[in-house]
């Protein structure tokens, strides 16, 4: 049998790889904070007699793209934008700390600052940020947060732990779509870390170069199929030709 059907099939399956993370990156193209996913793989030859020239296509570490997303004023006091390459801290589902650049942040029916999908948000100390009840919440450009209870003085509730991934402290993203160091520890705060009040972060996602990277893709992904479906006519005629009874 051929062996082209196997180095086409690597580069059909690294094709449909492709689509797939172009595909969930247009899908988020309205999602604050979010950051395009990339896809990269690299041509391993295949070792062996009359094998040289034959290379598999294989997937390399996958990682995000780092361009800051578009800046989209809101005027509300819980929205925030994380300034330069600096995260917000939530605790996830699992209890473990994790990173997002999502400044949308509530108030929980527990009085707890949260995330839309009721993550806690996490102070500089680690903990959840408790709200007293019925007070106004602002944001400090350094990640302050301050509660002013009507007829009372403003307070200070904490500060928002914020965290400046770095090559010593790198992130990556994880299943449930929020990014955690990869050494499995949590980043340190970053006290120099900055955020924009009443703004958030839109998706880093390009709809066009996405669409145009899906066409390409798909046409690679042909390619691969017309090799699969050359290597099977090429074999039906050798053994055509080896069942011809001189």
């Amino acid at each position: 049998m051929d062996h082209i059907i196997y180095t086409a099939m690597t580069g059909a399956n690294t094709a449909a790889n492709r689509q797939a993370v172009l595909a969930n990156n247009l899908a988020n193209v309205s999602t604050n904070g979010f950051r395009a996913e990339l896809a990269t793989y690299r041509s391993v030859p295949l070792n062996g007699p009359g094998s040289s020239t034959r290379v598999f296509a294989l997937e390399t570490t996958s990682g995000h793209s780092e361009t800051p997303g578009p800046v989209q004023r809101t005027g509300r006091n819980l929205d925030a934008m994380a300034q330069g390459n600096a995260w917000f801290t939530v605790q996830g589902l699992d209890g473990t700390e994790a990173y997002t650049r999502s400044g949308i942040f509530e108030i929980s029916n527990t009085n707890t600052l949260v995330t839309p999908t009721g993550l806690p948000v996490l102070s500089d100390g680690g903990a959840p940020i408790d709200v007293p009840q019925g007070s106004e919440i602002t944001l400090g450009s350094d990640g302050t947060v301050s509660a002013k209870v009507p007829g009372q003085a403003s307070t200070s509730l904490g500060r928002l732990k914020m965290v400046t991934p770095d090559a010593d402290n790198p992130i990556q993203r994880g299943d449930d779509g929020l990014f955690r160091g990869t050494t499995g520890d949590p980043l340190p705060n970053d006290a120099n870390a900055k955020l924009l009040a009443g703004a958030v972060e839109g998706s880093n996602v390009n709809a066009v170069e996405t669409m145009i990277g899906m066409i390409q893709t798909a046409r690679q992904f042909e390619t691969q199929m017309r090799l699969l479906q050359t290597a099977e006519t090429n074999d039906k005629s050798a053994s055509q030709l080896l069942s011809v009874q001189g």
